[in-house]
């Protein structure tokens, strides 16, 4: 895996699908940000990028998935890898449901996942020192680097789909305190009913977790 560092871009996401449309960066590929400037997080709602917390995004194909790995399932699974690198690390970050970073009650960072042409794109932003008031930061101090090479070696291991559901389905019992939303919908989270691929069954309608 390539892991570009920067300084300050607008958004390693945009930064990192641009680069592998023109070829500039081949898959798979990182990008890593000190600060961003038009940070996007789900809902296309701003996210507060300042220095000192982690911002990157990754690529992917579709081959280095599990094969038992459906891309709706994709957000949780890749979330799910990196809580459990920080696990490592003595954190207690835990996975809200379908695709928020948090410790106890509050949010230290979140995930977003696009699917183009053959490459999987990943952005995550972790709250490592400094969070908005809303929100909160990692309850451990991480070396950005050393957990970088740790998950992507996790990642490249291709940990099963059913290995990684098995311990989120346990952990999804404190997502149920909360809501959620699908498009302009609330998800009572309480109310719904996990199936296997990591997708709710909600008013008689599926929602998928991918974002």
């Amino acid at each position: 895996m390539e892991i570009l560092y920067l300084d300050k871009i607008e958004s390693t996401q945009s930064y990192l699908l641009e680069k592998l449309k023109s070829s500039e960066i081949l898959s798979p590929a990182c990008v890593v940000a000190k600060r961003q400037t038009k940070a996007k997080g789900s809902r296309q709602n701003s996210w507060d990028s300042k220095e000192g917390n982690l911002f990157f995004s990754f690529s992917l194909s579709k081959k280095q998935l599990p094969e038992d790995l459906k891309l709706e399932s994709l957000s949780i699974y890749l979330a799910y890898v990196l809580k459990l690198e920080l696990e490592k690390l003595g954190s207690k970050v835990w996975i809200k449901w379908p695709n928020d970073f948090y410790i106890d009650n509050q949010k230290i960072g979140g995930l977003i996942t696009n699917i183009s042409g053959k490459h999987i794109v990943c952005g995550i932003g972790l709250n490592l020192v400094s969070a908005p008031t809303n929100a909160t930061f990692l309850d451990i101090e991480v070396n950005i680097k050393k957990l970088l090479e740790a998950y992507f070696i996790s990642l490249d291991k291709k940990p099963k789909w059913k290995q990684i559901f098995s311990k989120f389905k346990i952990e999804f019992e404190l997502s149920r305190e909360f809501i959620s939303h699908n498009n302009e919908e609330l998800i009572i989270l309480k109310e719904v009913i996990l199936l296997d691929d990591a997708s709710l069954l909600y008013n008689d309608k599926k929602v998928f977790s991918l974002r």
